[in-house]
């Protein structure tokens, strides 16, 4: 098949080259020039506009991937393409839109009579090896269209239809949701071995969970490799960033009255990685200290307490 894909990031360039891999005709596009060049000398046909590429595009009806930020962003661009492509031609975003956007952009294409699907894609920068997971939302006959190229990025089984537009954007964020919750677990469960008093080496702890245990899995297996290059994790800060999507997927939780303790508290951690001194906690100690005269650390390193005057 043919397909045009504008957004050449850490996904967008790996995945042009796993569809230039399964045989797929490929015109690659992105804002800046060198990542086109990049993929074009890995056998793209490269287009430096977003008109050059549904010009380049020959098939019919022409195929439009977008793998860009979330936001305005999206919205420009799919309304900038949509004035370029025809009736029964498909756009695909591939990006992490939040799912109500989605529902609004599949609304604003169909008038325009052109096919929109929604793609949740997972796998980040190891997808080119092993394959992109694909949620996919939008009318199922756009998807049966798409469906050579969803098996090419996919690995065997790793892609299906979710059902109308937004579906699929709603079903990663979950997705998103769920892995917040993950790294949380193991970050404290490794925690509360490096502090322990038998303090054992953390590389050998991930090796043995990674065989036979019921919670080895792919995020073990980045454990391995993160304790491997640095076992005491000594070269990275604890500031975790966060994309967006546990926010959604907590806010999706609250409008449906779904109680999902582990996922917002996950998120809420992320917060606390981001402060270097929690002033929060500076209130909690100082009350401690007015009602039970606990000890308290100050700036200077100093401890000491609070004595009321009679």
């Amino acid at each position: 098949m043919e397909v045009g894909l504008y957004g050449l990031g850490r996904m967008g360039g790996n995945m042009v080259i796993r569809l230039l891999r399964g045989g797929h005709r490929v015109v690659a596009s992105n804002r800046s020039r060198g990542p086109v060049d990049e993929a074009a000398g890995q056998g793209a046909v490269p287009a430096y506009t977003l008109d050059e590429l549904v010009q380049t595009l020959q098939s019919s009806p022409k195929i439009v991937w977008l793998m860009v930020p979330s936001g305005k962003v999206t919205d420009d661009t799919i309304h900038y393409v949509m004035k370029l492509l025809k009736p029964g031609d498909i756009i695909i975003d591939g990006g992490n839109s939040n799912w109500k956007d989605t529902v609004r952009h599949a609304e604003e294409v169909k008038g325009a009579g052109i096919h929109f699907l929604d793609v949740g894609t997972s796998g980040g920068i190891w997808g080119l090896k092993v394959g992109y997971s694909l949620m996919i939302g939008g009318e199922r006959e756009a998807f049966e269209q798409c469906e050579p190229i969803f098996k090419t990025l996919a690995p065997e089984n790793g892609y299906g239809y979710m059902g109308a537009s937004g579906a699929g954007h709603f079903v990663k964020m979950v997705h998103n949701g769920v892995e917040y919750g993950m790294l949380q677990a193991y970050g404290e469960g490794f925690e509360i071995i490096e502090k322990s008093q038998f303090k054992p080496d953390l590389r050998e702890v991930t090796r043995v969970w990674q065989n036979g245990s019921v919670v080895r899995s792919w995020l073990l297996d980045l454990a391995a490799l993160a304790f491997a290059d640095d076992p005491e994790l000594e070269k990275i800060r604890g500031y975790v960033e966060d994309s967006g999507e546990g926010r959604w997927t907590v806010q999706a939780a609250i409008d449906e009255n779904v109680p999902a303790p582990v996922i917002t508290l996950s998120l809420l951690q992320r917060f606390v990685s981001r402060q270097d001194e929690s002033f929060s906690a500076k209130v909690i100690a100082a009350l401690r200290n007015q009602f039970g005269g606990h000890a308290v650390t100050f700036e200077t390193g100093e401890t000491g307490g609070v004595r009321h005057q009679a």
